[in-house]
């Protein structure tokens, strides 16, 4: 259980895994999938991580490097654990799908 606290418009402010003894009252008991506290326990995450917005920017960058590095020969795929290939290939396919599906630019569009 989680313990939420909501201000005068029934919006999550704050949240808590032990209950709060004193301070500012307005403390309630939640279940761990209250979707009012998920939400606002995600909008908490993204706030705080200030890197979290480029991750994903990054990760394609990283992927890029990875295959320069191959077609170079800088490194072999292989000397890739695993588990990385596995995500490299999966990625990779997204992609190609994706590309395949954008067949139009945006200016051909009827």
């Amino acid at each position: 259980m989680i313990y939420v606290r909501k201000d005068s418009a029934g919006h999550v402010v704050a949240l808590s895994r032990v209950p709060v003894v004193g301070g500012e009252g307005g403390w309630r008991e939640v279940s761990d999938d209250d979707p009012e506290a998920r939400a606002f326990a995600v909008e908490v995450a993204a706030t705080d991580d200030p890197l979290r917005g480029s991750d994903l920017p990054f990760v394609r960058v990283l992927e890029d490097v990875i295959d320069l590095l191959v077609e170079r020969g800088i490194i072999l795929f292989t000397d890739l654990p695993p588990a990385a290939q596995t995500k490299l290939l999966q990625r990779r396919n997204r992609r190609q799908q994706q590309q395949s599906l954008n067949l139009l630019d945006d200016d051909s569009l009827i």
